[in-house]
């Protein structure tokens, strides 16, 4: 079992990292929120949780210890599997999502992708007196960021994920205000941080 990696960011992705760990690349997944807290060049320390099937390995990383148990626990829940369950991470931090388990707010669950409110109510069903009470948060990790535990907006997020791709700041953000003038993003409905990097990374391609 991999725990944590620390090493250096040697890459960073739309949906991923790699993390140079002594000379060894290693791939992981993680929320656009962690994303937007690891610089190229620089060293980081991540919690992970490897995924284990007959034909892959898939390595998740997290800003914290809390946030792992969290993606570990919800793939407890009928229906959710590594990648919905770090899609649930990319929309809600842990403590936002234990307030939605504690209040049982079904809308709040239904704002991921792919949760409908058949979905969002066997999550709330199956994660009752798990996640814990609100406030139960973890600690960073050493070498995160102060503040990395935020959750910042779908906007901050994929801003930060064009940053971190090279991108100028004042570039992405036209990639972004494009990308709402085209429909793509339609205010006040569900945003797949991972669809909307891409669809900018589309727009800044043919600038």
């Amino acid at each position: 079992m991999i725990a944590h990696l620390h090493g250096t960011v040697s890459g960073i992705s739309p949906d991923g990292a790699i993390i140079d760990v002594g000379g060894v690349g290693m791939r992981v997944l993680c929320t656009p929120g962690t994303l937007a807290a690891l610089t190229l060049g620089e060293r980081a320390q991540l919690a992970t949780s490897l995924s284990v099937k007959e034909d892959s390995l898939t390595l998740y990383g997290f800003a914290t210890d809390d946030e792992r148990n969290v993606f570990e626990l919800l793939q407890s829940a009928k229906g959710v599997g590594a990648s919905l369950a770090l899609a649930i991470l990319a929309v809600h931090t842990p403590e936002a999502l234990r307030r939605a388990v504690a209040t049982e707010d079904v809308n709040a669950l239904t704002l991921v992708p792919r949760i409908g409110k058949k979905g969002a109510q066997q999550i709330l069903l199956d994660m009752k007196d798990r996640l814990g009470p609100p406030g139960d948060t973890g600690t960073a990790l050493p070498g995160s960021k102060p503040g990395q535990q935020r959750a910042p907006s779908w906007r901050d997020q994929v801003q930060s994920g064009l940053v971190n791709l090279g991108w100028p700041a004042r570039d992405a953000d036209l990639a972004i205000a494009a990308l709402e003038e085209d429909g793509t993003i339609v205010t006040g409905e569900p945003v797949d941080i991972a669809v909307v990097l891409r669809a900018a990374l589309r727009k800044l391609s043919t600038r």
